[in-house]
């Protein structure tokens, strides 16, 4: 029986036709081998019709994955106690015979196939397969990656539902078009219908046939197929057709005269990511994920999505006023795992009282409630989260958004938390000396907060270590090249929010970021000069005076500039020897990598010997 004639017979006719009207046969031979593997009870395949999201966002709500609260459109969806974040430790990329790859969790892809069929065979019988298509970056644009998501899970639906671009019209309109593939099933749910079997939890990346699978879990990472799972695809993607997939959010700066210039992003979680691409004045674009392509020689830049997965722990009315009115608005918005109390949600730091009782991600809670190890259990988890449609946000750039080219790229931004090393904003010399000393040497402290030992200095290449697929070398050669195609490349920027003075007290305040950004703007635009420094370019003082001035009416003091503009060598040598062992124990990394170690290290050694350890910026005017 061939895949269509066994899709008609296991489909009701309505649904049958849906994907008929696609003429594709890798989809048909796709839909039939899963479908028989997993055994479904039924099938619902969703259009871009709003009759068919509206099924879906109601079958969240009768399977109970997703309860409505008081305000309308809001819904709150609770994970399993123990299923709060990627589950790394089981998250498997398959390669042919299991190489190593560096900071890489890798599988021999027989075996990992073998264990993931095994694992699903059968798992959705009872259930209801939701099939489903979608678009990473604009709908027939030149960035766009098609998309089909196969999952049991109506909350997950709804979820890519207001992440991403619907795009079944796109499979119609294009025979055989290419597309990545996804399979999620939650597997076995408990009383509160959250994932049980959590010791057969499995996410596992077949590069070969860009197929990812997901099983017995509910949280998003791990299973919203277009997001972390699909990441891991376009990145192997990307280094294979010289194009750049990456972790950084996507914002427009307001410069002067109207002029707009736009900046990638990429930081480590905690490090100030969605507060700098949601500052107020500023213009969104995307808070997560971005595609770069050389459009014409220009870099041009797209987001990914179509809406926000975010973390709500610290979300409040003063440092996060768009935030906090799509929070605060009856629209379509998904919390998941915080704090449930007569219909509202609350959750941690929102500057708000929190009730002493209440639903959470642990069932029925109150203050001092303790699990079974003895943690006392936090109103709402740290990693709790909302999901949100971009079009809600009153900063959005509607058009940057929608554009099928993309928006060129000013400046690519690189941020981590760092108490005692990098200056708060720094320029690199040139493309290259940005690659390797701005991004592929990002460092960030761990907080007390997140992981119990504060201050230790944990290596992310880029913010997206945690997402590799490919060989660091690979990635890093691919990068150094797409620069050199560019006839200008953007120019690449380190900031750091974090550092701190002898005493502990952070050198500058939540909101100088924007001081940071605005600078950016004019440099890209060659509109003031900057002191040469070993690591790189820094604002002048007199500039930064200015614009102090200018955008929060503050005196910007000589000695506040002193101090978080020194340059401070013997950190500085330190993290070039901490960087350079990191890579030295690789194969295959590019030779520029340690040439531009070398050189910056040169620089700063002949720096100490004319200034000393520690170097006014005045000293180098």
């Amino acid at each position: 029986m061939n895949s269509l004639d066994y899709l008609k017979n296991v489909m009701d006719e309505e649904q049958f036709e849906k994907i008929t009207k696609i003429k594709n046969h890798a989809l048909y031979e796709f839909l039939s081998e899963y479908i028989r593997l997993l055994s479904p009870s039924k099938i619902f395949v969703a259009t871009n019709s709003e009759d068919d999201e509206l099924y879906i966002r109601n079958r969240a709500i009768v399977y109970q994955e997703e309860q409505l609260l008081k305000m309308p459109g809001h819904t709150v969806h609770f994970d399993n106690y123990y299923d709060q974040a990627r589950d790394k430790e089981h998250t498997y990329i398959l390669t042919p015979h299991g190489e190593k790859l560096p900071y890489l969790n890798t599988i021999k892809r027989d075996k990992g196939l073998e264990e993931i069929r095994k694992i699903m065979n059968g798992i959705m019988k009872e259930k209801e397969l939701f099939i489903l298509f979608f678009s990473l970056g604009p709908k027939n644009s030149p960035f766009m990656v098609p998309a089909v998501q196969l999952t049991d899970s109506a909350y997950v639906a709804h979820s890519e539902f207001l992440l991403y671009r619907k795009a079944y019209d796109v499979f119609e309109e294009n025979e055989n078009l290419e597309f990545l593939k996804f399979v999620h099933s939650e597997g076995e749910v408990d009383e509160r219908k959250t994932s049980k079997n959590l010791d057969k939890r499995r996410v596992i990346i077949d590069l070969e046939k860009n197929i990812c699978y997901a099983v017995n879990t509910q949280y998003a990472g791990n299973t919203i197929g277009l997001k972390k799972p699909a990441f891991r695809l376009t990145i192997n993607k990307a280094v294979k057709e010289n194009w750049l997939s990456e972790h950084m959010f996507l914002m427009g700066v307001n410069g002067p005269k109207g002029r707009v210039s736009y900046f990638t992003g990429a930081f480590p979680s905690m490090c100030g990511k969605t507060s700098t691409c949601m500052l107020v004045g500023e213009r969104l674009v995307g808070d997560d994920l971005s595609f770069i392509k050389n459009i014409n020689g220009e870099a041009r830049a797209v987001n990914v999505e179509y809406g926000v997965f975010g973390i709500i722990q610290g979300v409040n009315k003063e440092d996060d006023p768009y935030i906090w009115q799509v929070l605060h608005t009856p629209q379509e918005i998904i919390f998941s795992n915080v704090l449930i109390h007569e219909g509202k949600p609350y959750w941690n730091d929102m500057g708000e009282e929190i009730p002493c009782k209440g639903e959470n991600h642990s069932g029925k809670w109150w203050c001092g409630k303790k699990d079974s190890k003895g943690h006392e259990i936090p109103p709402s988890h740290k990693n709790a989260r909302f999901t949100a449609r971009l079009i809600y946000f009153p900063n959005l750039d509607r058009e940057a958004l929608d554009s099928q080219h993309g928006v060129k790229l000013s400046g690519m931004i690189f941020g981590g938390r760092d108490s005692d090393t990098w200056p708060p904003v720094c320029e690199s010399f040139d493309w290259e000396h940005g690659v390797i000393m701005k991004g592929a040497s990002i460092e960030s402290e761990t907080t007390a907060a997140t992981l119990g030992k504060e201050g230790v200095r944990k290596f992310n290449i880029m913010s997206i270590l945690d997402f590799m697929s490919v060989h660091l070398g690979k990635y890093l050669r691919n990068y150094l090249d797409f620069g050199k195609k560019l006839k200008a490349p953007p120019k690449i920027f380190a900031v750091n929010y974090f550092l701190r003075d002898e005493n502990g007290k952070y050198l500058n305040t939540k909101l100088d970021k924007k001081i940071w950004l605005k600078w950016m703007d004019l440099r890209v635009h060659g509109e003031v000069d900057a002191v040469e420094t070993p690591i790189g370019y820094i604002p002048r003082y007199e500039d930064l005076q200015k614009l102090f001035r200018e955008v929060f009416n503050r005196e910007y003091r000589r000695e506040d500039y002193e101090k978080q503009f020194t340059i401070r060598v013997p950190e500085l040598l330190s993290k070039i020897d901490r960087i350079r062992k990191i890579y030295s124990e690789m194969d295959n990394i590019p030779q520029e990598l340690f040439e531009q170690l070398d050189a910056e290290e040169k620089r700063l050694i002949e720096a100490k010997e004319k200034y000393g350890d520690h170097i006014s910026p005045f000293s180098l005017y």
